[in-house]
């Protein structure tokens, strides 16, 4: 009922920078927190970057000062900036999505993206 889908992704030198967007759609009555992960070859799921309903925003020590993220709440829509990208930045990055689905409901399901890559490399 809900798809979020990544976009955006690709090839890049280092020093470069890329922009991934990920559009939530389906049976979405309302988005609450957003976010963007990431999973590199042989390493864990780390947390890159997420933003609150209210635009409150949080990162990873790692991409501070070089990502970041911002939504715009009429297209269900999640962005990730990237900037000064260096070849450690290289993975898998997908978005989330605390979604509800009927009005008045307390309860909200996250829902995952399939994923998009980014490979910084000379």
């Amino acid at each position: 009922q809900v798809q979020l889908v990544e976009s955006g992704g690709g090839l890049v030198q280092p020093g470069g920078s890329l922009r991934l967007s990920c559009a939530a759609s389906g049976n979405i009555f309302s988005i609450n927190a957003m976010g963007w992960y990431r999973q590199a070859p042989g390493k864990q799921r780390e947390l890159v970057a997420t933003i609150t309903s209210g635009g409150s925003t949080n990162y990873a020590d790692s991409v501070k000062g070089r990502f970041t993220i911002s939504r715009d709440n009429a297209k269900n829509t999640v962005y990730l900036q990237m900037n000064n990208l260096k070849p450690e930045d290289t993975a898998v990055y997908y978005c989330n999505g605390d979604i509800s689905h009927i009005i008045g409901h307390p309860y909200y399901y996250r829902y995952w993206g399939q994923g998009t890559q980014v490979t910084v490399s000379s």
